[in-house]
């Protein structure tokens, strides 16, 4: 999809609010190596996790959405919002959606609220809507909150996946300004493969398995990762998305000053900075405290980075990510000046 940004027709979608939030519990590698058949160098080497967050029990999607989107609104100074997006793989129920609950939990009844699926580029593909539907005149402000628990769909005694991913929520408000004003998003660039949608997947659960009638197998209801050609297509995807978001905004690799990819794993993220020639020093990243949090991942980056002093007004951003389906995307933005929250850890990414 060729890259863009809102012309002069109408308003673009502005950052003025942002939030992370990960539940309590902390589970370590050393804590994973007693279950699995593994250690925490094994675990370190192979994704640069540490530790990751679990949800507790009874603890939804939509708990942690909440949590982050309160936490926005009130970053943004404000307590509304006409359209809540949330960005998930693990909505609380296949139907209805998890975004209306979400916005009547915030006081947002009456607001529109719909989820986009696009796995772990969902967040990607939720500022692209946000800023049409603002673009448009659709909507004045939006609420965007990437979550996913993905422990509650990953096997815990899959040696592959159990390791990497953890739960959270990070969330965005935007609002209707001037496309030439710090926070504005753009030069958006989104595609997809679904000839490799097997890549990546669950395979029970939708209509599709109970087409073919029969009981799905226990394996069939977890998640399911073909590592090695994920780690191709994600380093291929998320390097050529993020070269033709640059060409569509005129911009060189020279003139960013941070890349925040979505937090896969460590050797994928490095690998996509090598890919573009970027220093690795200028690659945000979290994956080693929080884990792959899916749609989640680039606010709650973005929120630690900007706790952590790494983020400050003026600077200029790339983000881009690859899911399931398989997705991609990337976008733009000006660092804005923004008041954070305060997160349930502060740490250095």
């Amino acid at each position: 999809m060729p890259s863009n940004t809102p012309g002069p027709s109408g308003p673009a979608a502005v950052l003025c609010g942002l939030a992370g939030w990960v539940p309590p519990r902390v589970v370590t590698n050393e804590e994973l190596a007693e279950r699995l058949d593994t250690d925490d160098t094994w675990i370190r080497t192979r994704t640069g996790i540490r530790r990751r967050h679990i949800a507790g029990p009874g603890q939804a999607t939509s708990d942690l959405a909440v949590e982050a989107g309160r936490r926005a609104l009130r970053s943004a100074g404000t307590g509304t919002a006409d359209t809540v997006i949330v960005a998930t793989t693990t909505p609380d129920r296949p139907c209805p959606a998890t975004a209306p609950l979400v916005a009547t939990r915030l006081g947002l009844a009456g607001a529109a609220a719909f989820d986009v699926g696009a796995v772990c580029t969902g967040f990607v593909y939720g500022l692209a809507t946000a800023a049409g539907l603002i673009a448009a005149g659709v909507a004045e402000r939006v609420l965007l909150i990437g979550a996913d628990t993905y422990s509650t769909i990953v096997d815990p005694l899959d040696r592959a996946n159990a390791i990497i991913f953890g739960d959270g929520a990070g969330a965005v408000v935007l609002r209707a300004g001037d496309p030439d004003e710090p926070g504005a998003v753009g030069h958006f660039d989104l595609g997809s493969d679904g000839a490799h949608e097997d890549l990546i997947t669950v395979a029970a659960g939708g209509s599709r398995r109970r087409a073919s009638g029969g009981q799905p197998a226990d394996g069939e209801r977890h998640f399911a990762m073909r590592g090695k050609e994920v780690y191709r297509h994600a380093v291929t995807r998320m390097a050529a998305s993020a070269r033709t978001a640059l060409s569509g905004a005129g911009w060189t690799t020279g003139d960013l000053d941070h890349f925040v990819p979505h937090q896969a794993n460590l050797r994928i993220l490095h690998s996509v900075a090598d890919d573009l020639g970027l220093s690795r020093d200028r690659c945000v990243t979290n994956v080693d405290a929080r884990g792959n949090t899916g749609a989640a991942s680039i606010p709650l980056a973005l929120a630690d980075a900007m706790a952590a002093d790494r983020i400050r007004p003026g600077d200029r951003l790339l983000l881009t990510a690859f899911g399931g389906g398989l997705t991609w995307g990337s976008c733009f933005l000006t660092w804005p000046e923004l008041t954070l929250n305060p997160q349930p850890e502060r740490i250095t990414p």
